[in-house]
């Protein structure tokens, strides 16, 4: 009854509990052997891999935007996970007042607030040098921090959790590292500067 044309592209029968979108699912994993290959397979293992080290609090991971440029400078990150449509823009700002070059990190939301182009202390006016899109700057630039970049989809159930619950970038790091101790020194300095 089935054509022999798709016969031929058959790869595996497998039997499910459930009809539609959650049978369509539980046919993936039960076929996850064979789909090895398929990126949805291999995105799905990936942020598994992830919420493991998570889960078992291995101090192995990273998330957000500022904790994961701080461990990519430090070259700690080993996979740098960051969700396809990541809407956040590079901006490198130059102080006009003192000639200070500042990079900020903005969403949509945050390019629409002008207080974002103003330096928080003088209150000086920040004119924009540079402004690049956020997932093209990873792309071109991840290599100098020697690690690998995924991109991950918000398609699967485990993508979805990272890409809402996580803000859509994370990594994977090749040692532990405790970033809460960062930005205790970090406001540290802060602190002593201003004295």
């Amino acid at each position: 009854m089935f054509d022999p044309r798709l016969q031929a592209k058959i790869l595996n029968v497998v039997d499910v509990s459930y009809g539609g979108e959650n049978g369509f699912n539980q046919a993936i994993e039960l076929s996850a052997e064979i789909l090895s290959n398929v990126k949805f397979i291999q995105e799905k293992r990936l942020i598994v891999k992830y919420f493991e080290e998570l889960s078992q609090d291995t101090g192995k991971y990273v998330f957000g935007v500022d904790d994961t440029l701080k461990a990519l400078e430090m070259g700690a990150v080993e996979i740098l996970i960051v969700w396809e449509n990541l809407d956040m823009n590079r901006y490198v700002l130059k102080n006009i007042t003192t000639g200070e070059i500042i990079i900020k990190h903005l969403n949509k939301d945050q390019d629409a607030v002008q207080s974002n182009f103003r330096d928080a202390s003088t209150n000086a006016e920040l004119e924009v040098q540079e402004k690049m899109s956020l997932l093209e700057w990873f792309a071109n630039e991840y290599k100098k921090f020697g690690c690998t970049l995924e991109f991950v989809t918000n398609k699967s159930q485990e993508g979805s959790q990272f890409c809402r619950g996580f803000g859509g970038i994370g990594g994977i790091l090749r040692y532990q590292l405790d970033m809460r101790t960062f930005d205790e020194y970090s406001d540290e300095e802060a602190n002593e500067d201003s004295e």
